[in-house]
């Protein structure tokens, strides 16, 4: 199994996690198929989504597989008026990450983190490793230390 650069990171900072590897869909990256194939709840396989705030630019969202950002909640949290996912071509130049690989762990620049507070009702969280077919399992306490994630209520469920 390769380390990760997300992996080498967490290393370094002495910080707990499980590397799991699994196989990778091409046609389908999405948090319900990675839930599946690491054998956890989709609510315990949680996503990093790239936003931009107006005021503040460029952070990330680390939200449950069930859910979506909710924007507005987004917003008021990180001060901005407004916050949008950034378009899927900006993804890689700004985190050196590409779509089914993006993790909070190792990005390019080192970007604000949110993370849903959702997380903290699980022992580990499944997490994704920074390069597609590798997910950490972690601690969700673990992550907001490694990242200085902010613990917040950013995920609306999608029912």
């Amino acid at each position: 199994m390769k380390k990760t650069n997300a992996a080498r990171l967490l290393d370094q900072l002495h910080i707990p996690y499980r590397l799991v590897e699994y196989e990778v869909d091409e046609s389908d990256l999405s948090a319900e198929s990675v839930a599946r194939k690491v054998n956890l709840p989709l609510n315990q396989v949680f996503k990093t989504l790239v936003a931009r705030g107006d005021k503040t630019g460029v952070f990330l969202a680390c939200i449950p597989g069930d859910a979506e950002l909710d924007l507005k909640a987004m917003a008021k949290v990180s001060e901005n008026k407004r916050v949008d996912l950034v378009p899927l071509k900006e993804v890689f130049p700004l985190t050196g990450y590409i779509r089914g690989g993006v993790s909070p762990i190792g990005t390019k620049k080192p970007y604000p983190v949110y993370l849903d507070s959702s997380a903290f009702q699980f022992p580990f969280i499944s997490i994704s490793a920074g390069a597609r077919g590798y997910q950490f399992f972690i601690s969700p306490e673990d992550l907001r230390k490694a990242v200085k994630a902010t613990s917040c209520e950013i995920a609306r469920k999608n029912f």
